[in-house]
């Protein structure tokens, strides 16, 4: 195991109700800043569970972020808070809305162009506005890291960021909230935290023991339940595991101490920004492809994987990897998610744009050795078809 630091200050607020208990966690001065996205956080009555909970405080709104939330409306919401002398930010959604939450705390208080954030690093970011999230989808587990992504359309850029800034004070987790969501995004929710925990695990041995039997046991949690939460929305228990395991599988406990990977999130990324493509069914299409291709870097793992989350014990070492690919792929598939970049509208040719943008953005040395080359990644990308 490798030496790691481990610090994680966000506090968790989880079960039913927990939306009023928000008055004894945010400065009883503060002006407060409400950030959300569409419109069914105000259809499902969470907005307005939030106002009776700081009901007779200063409160303004800022709705429309986007799912990949975008630079320019971040940068509107940044206006806002100067205007308004905001002093504590409230996140009002799920991983895109925390994401832009983060970007927006960092910007307003940056002193030079909030755009050098994402290009240069965030070691020029010296400080961030407090916030707070009450989670609505379990997914990318934002609410408890220092974490996000940002979308700029207009550079084809999906870039991202983190700071030891950028953890909330807080996070409200009410599986209740999840309830109405789309049979879509739950699906979503489940494939992207499943990808998270992959992408800390599936590298190589590094003798990490707890690190590894906490992934196997969410691996194997969001297998086991991802289907049932679509077949049976309103199951409290369920909905309740399948929240706590998205956070878990990205609040940094995981994947200390552990080599990572995440050349499918980067890849991912600029599918998405090419296409507005669901992130969590970019993954969906990379991962398979990329765990083939890697399979001999992976090849201890790929065994463990087989073994301790798939059952998978017979065979030899080659057909053991095969069938563990094939469930996870075959597990995206049950879940409503297509694997293949064809089902998103892509072809042959978009393939190069992917690999120039990956370029362009310096992502010339994915994965856990830093050796997946722009070759390898149009070989992954073109084995995904």
């Amino acid at each position: 195991m490798n030496n790691f630091d481990f610090h994680n200050p966000t506090k968790i607020l989880f079960g039913k109700g927990r939306i009023e208990d928000l008055n004894d966690h945010i400065p009883v001065d503060a002006k407060v800043l409400i950030i959300y996205g569409g419109g069914s956080a105000e259809r499902t009555g969470v907005l307005e569970q939030v106002r009776t909970a700081l009901s007779g405080r200063t409160l303004v709104e800022f709705g429309g972020i986007e799912p990949n939330p975008r630079y320019a409306t971040t940068l509107n919401a940044v206006k806002v808070i100067a205007d308004n002398n905001i002093t504590f930010l409230l996140a009002v959604g799920g991983g895109s809305v925390i994401d832009a939450t983060k970007f927006i705390a960092m910007a307003s208080l940056y002193a030079g162009d909030p755009w050098e954030i994402l290009t240069a690093g965030t070691a020029k970011v010296t400080a961030a506005m407090p916030f707070g999230t009450v989670l609505t989808l379990p997914a990318t587990g934002s609410e408890m890291n220092n974490g996000g992504v940002i979308t700029n359309p207009e550079k084809i850029a999906k870039l991202p960021f983190r700071s030891p800034h950028c953890y909330p004070i807080f996070s409200v987790l009410d599986p209740e909230l999840t309830y109405t969501l789309p049979a879509r995004q739950i699906a979503n929710g489940a494939a992207d935290a499943f990808v998270h925990i992959i992408e800390q695990y599936l590298t190589y041995p590094s003798g990490a023991h707890v690190q590894d039997g906490f992934a196997e046991s969410l691996l194997r949690t969001i297998i086991e339940l991802g289907p049932k939460a679509l077949e049976t929305p309103e199951d409290y228990d369920i909905r309740a595991s399948l929240m706590w395991t998205a956070t878990l599988a990205l609040n940094g406990l995981i994947g200390t101490g552990v080599p990572q990977d995440w050349a499918s999130h980067m890849i991912g990324h600029e599918i998405t920004a090419l296409n507005d493509t669901d992130h969590a069914r970019t993954l969906a299409v990379v991962l398979p492809s990329l765990l083939n291709d890697q399979r001999g870097h992976k090849h201890e793992k790929l065994l463990q994987y087989a073994s301790n989350v798939w059952g998978i014990t017979e065979g030899t070492d080659a057909v053991r990897i095969d069938a563990a690919i094939d469930a996870t792929r075959a597990f995206f598939e049950q879940l409503g998610i297509k694997t293949r970049l064809s089902d998103y509208g892509i072809a042959a040719a978009e393939i190069e744009l992917i690999v120039s943008a990956l370029q362009e953005h310096g992502m010339t040395g994915l994965g856990e050795h830093k050796d997946i080359t722009p070759t390898d990644v149009r070989r992954i990308l073109e084995a995904s078809l």
